[in-house]
This record gives structure tokens, sequence and C-alpha cells, in this order.
């Protein structure tokens, strides 16, 4: 008989958090030039975590906030996730800055942004 598998670190009921992953996609615009625009790839399950913030007063009393993120994925849903592409989270943009397989496990994903609003 074969020991339970189950592992509450790695179930997949953490991943609350449904969030798109967007790339570039190449085109022709009006003037028969290549272009490029953001597309919707794929929707995956996520768990977001944030790290650190910073808040900034720039010219004529502009503020800037600057967070940064830690979202997971499961590793087959996330393999194909490059850091060219972005992450959306309702209608918080997330720019990928580094992503990292935990212990070359090929379990989950960590990946690394940046949400910066103003």
């Amino acid at each position: 008989m074969q020991p339970n598998k189950y592992n509450a670190n790695s179930h997949t009921g953490r991943f609350n958090k449904r969030i798109s992953v967007y790339g570039k996609e190449k085109f022709l615009n009006d003037q028969g030039k290549t272009a490029y625009r953001d597309v919707e790839i794929k929707k995956i399950w996520a768990k977001i975590t944030p790290q650190t913030g910073k808040l900034q007063t720039q010219q004529a009393d502009t503020k800037l906030a600057n967070v940064t993120h830690k979202i997971e994925v499961n590793y087959g849903a996330g393999k194909d996730i490059l850091n060219k592409m972005h992450l959306m989270y309702r209608d918080h943009r997330f720019d990928i800055k580094f992503i990292l397989n935990p212990y070359f496990e090929n379990k989950t994903l960590e990946i690394f942004v940046e949400e910066v609003t103003t």
C-alpha cells in the first residue's frame, strides 16, 4: 500500500485568484508596418501575495505607488509564461520581473511581479 501523497502545501485550493496571462501579438497596422498589441493568451488559477510597497511624491503632487507581489501558479499551467509577458487580475496589471521554479521540483512557479499604480 502506498502512503498518502496529499501535501497541504501544494493543494490547489490555495490558488483562489483567476488571472489572465497577456503577451504580444504581431500585426500589420493601417500603414502596412509591423506593430504589436497585447492579447490574452490564457487564464489560470493563482495565489497572489503582496511583498513590498513604496509611495513616492512627484511633481505637481502626483503620487506614484510601487508595489511588488509574488504570484504562485501550478507548474503545468504556468510553464510557458515568459518574462516579457504580463499578468492581469481584475483591473490590476502586473509586470513580470522574474520567474522561479522552487527547488527545481516542477510543482509550482513563483512569479515575482511589480504593479505600478498612479
